[in-house]
C-alpha cells in the first residue's frame, strides 16, 4: 500500500498490573504495525497521568483480581468522564452478567475475554472500538438487552429509611413519573387498566397525596431510582 494512503496507527494505552502480560501484549500489538502502544499501571493515577501524554484513542484496561472489582469499575467511570472520547476495552479472563452490565455502565465500549479467544480478534476489537463501535459477544449483548427491557423502579422511603411501597407499586410510580398514562402503564406491566387505577389509589393513600401531580412531586423529592424489577405481568409478589 502506498505510504500516503496507509492507515494511521491507532494510539493504544495498555493499563495492566501484570508486567509480564503487559510486555507480551505490547510486543504483540507493536509487531502488527497498526497500533502505537504505550503502557502504564492499572491504578487510576497512573492511567490519568499516562493519558496526558499518550493521547490514547483506545485504553485497554486489564482487570486486576487483587483489587476490588467495584473500585476498578468506579475508576473506569471516572476515566470515562475525564476522557469520554477515548474508547475503553476491558480485558478479562471471564465475564458474568454483573461484570458485563457494570462495565458498560462505566463507559466501556468492549469486553474481551482473552483466555479462549485468538489474539487477532483482540486486534479487531481494538480497531472496532477506535471506530466507535461496541464489542460484545452474544451472551454479553443478551445481558444488556435484559437490562434495557427491565421496568424501572423508584424506591420511596419514610423518615426512618424504610420502604413505603411494594416492588410493584414502586414500578407504577416510576412509570407514572415518566409521564405514562394508566393505559401505557398497564401495557408495560401486562396488567389491566383497572388494576393500575387500584394501585394508584393505594399509592396515593400510602403517601398522603391526592393527584398525579402531587405524586410526581413527592417522587422527585423522596424517590431514588434503583435496578429495574423483572416482575412477571399479572403475577403479584406476596408483598403486594
Amino acid at each position: 500500500m502506498n505510504a500516503l494512503h496507509a492507515p494511521k496507527a491507532i494510539p493504544v494505552l495498555i493499563a495492566d498490573s501484570n508486567l509480564m502480560q503487559a510486555q507480551l501484549l505490547t510486543g504483540a500489538l507493536r509487531r502488527r504495525g497498526d497500533f502505537r502502544v504505550s503502557t502504564c499501571g492499572v491504578d487510576e493515577a497512573s492511567i490519568l497521568q499516562a493519558m496526558t501524554t499518550a493521547a490514547a484513542q483506545v485504553v485497554v484496561f486489564s482487570l486486576n483480581h487483587s483489587t476490588s472489582t467495584a473500585a476498578q469499575m468506579a475508576a473506569l467511570r471516572r476515566l470515562h468522564l475525564s476522557y469520554p472520547a477515548a474508547a475503553k476495552v476491558l480485558l478479562v479472563e471471564s465475564c458474568d452478567r454483573e461484570l458485563a452490565i457494570t462495565a458498560f455502565r462505566s463507559g466501556v465500549r468492549g469486553i474481551f475475554c482473552i483466555a479462549n479467544t485468538h489474539f487477532r480478534l483482540l486486534c479487531r476489537c481494538i480497531q472496532r472500538a477506535a471506530e466507535g463501535q461496541v464489542w460484545a459477544n452474544a451472551e454479553q449483548m443478551r445481558f444488556l438487552l435484559d437490562v434495557v427491557s427491565e421496568v424501572p423502579s423508584l424506591r420511596i422511603v419514610n423518615s426512618h429509611g424504610r420502604g413505603m411501597l411494594t416492588p410493584r407499586e414502586e414500578q407504577v410510580v416510576a412509570l407514572a413519573t415518566e409521564g405514562l398514562s394508566n393505559r401505557d402503564i398497564a401495557r408495560e406491566l401486562d396488567l389491566s387498566e383497572h388494576t393500575i387505577k387500584k394501585y394508584l389509589f393505594r399509592i396515593f393513600d400510602k403517601l398522603g397525596v391526592s393527584s398525579r401531580v402531587e405524586l410526581v412531586l413527592y417522587a422527585v423529592n423522596h424517590g431514588a431510582p434503583r435496578q429495574g424489577q423483572r416482575l412477571a405481568g399479572g403475577t403479584h409478589p406476596a408483598t403486594d
